[in-house]
């Protein structure tokens, strides 16, 4: 077979590739909108798995579907190689969590970084959440260990609640750390109104999964559900940085 048509055989093979993927792509996108019309897909392709593709949606979070859209599926995809069980599923909603969270700007969070931090972690927190204000009480042992912590808003009892109002009073204060220690310590935060970002942060988290507080996500995307001791949560985070 002559050069030419190997190559075009090799650009017939491509084009019928794309094609398929675009087929894969408009199905996917019709099942999973008649579904949840606002579902932010992020991007479809095909997953490692022949004939799975997987779906990334804004934020981080992973679906699985079939090239024809008639089967969608969320769970963990593992490969089994050398003895050895890999979560990709895990491994790539990872990645995506890292870019949005690290996105943001330092400026819209609650920081308490210590004196010379080796690593951060971001919790989603709340100010009425008992694990959230044992989390906090600890955040100096943290700082010490080389942790900066990094608050996000997460009002687990939503918008309305009065929660939201003690979140949005401790980023609307002069002093957003000095705030967070008293709400954190169940002390009264004046009242302030301000462009505050607690309604953003939320959805944020409820994108990316969060359901609960302490949420927190270490500097490369994973997602640590609950409360972690300082030593023990210390120690996950600079092995993962």
């Amino acid at each position: 077979m002559g050069f030419n048509r190997i190559f075009a055989a090799v650009a017939l093979s491509l084009v019928s590739s794309l094609s398929l993927a675009a087929d894969a792509d408009e199905a996917i996108r019709k099942t999973l909108q008649s579904l949840q019309p606002d579902l932010p897909i992020e991007a479809i392709a095909e997953s490692p798995m022949p004939g799975l593709y997987q779906v990334q949606l804004k934020g981080g979070r992973m679906l699985y579907a079939s090239a024809d859209g008639q089967f969608v599926m969320q769970g963990y995809l593992f490969q089994f190689k050398d003895g050895q069980a890999v979560n990709l599923t895990e491994q790539a909603e990872s990645v995506a969590v890292a870019k949005t969270i690290n996105a943001i700007p330092v400026s819209e969070m609650v920081v308490f970084a210590g004196k010379q931090p080796k690593t951060h972690i971001t919790v989603f927190t709340d100010t009425d959440c008992g694990y959230c204000q044992k989390l906090h009480s600890e955040v100096p042992e943290l700082n010490r260990l080389g942790v900066e912590v990094r608050y996000l808003a997460f009002p687990r009892q939503g918008l309305e609640s009065q929660a939201a109002k003690e979140l949005a009073n401790v980023w609307c204060a002069k002093d957003s750390q000095e705030a967070m220690n008293r709400a954190k310590t169940q002390q009264s935060v004046a009242d302030v109104e301000c462009d505050n970002p607690v309604a953003k942060q939320f959805a944020l988290g409820q994108m990316i999964g969060v359901s609960g507080t302490p949420a927190i996500v270490l500097a490369n995307g994973k997602v640590i559900p609950g409360y972690q001791p300082a030593a023990q949560l210390a120690k996950i985070a600079l092995e993962s940085n």
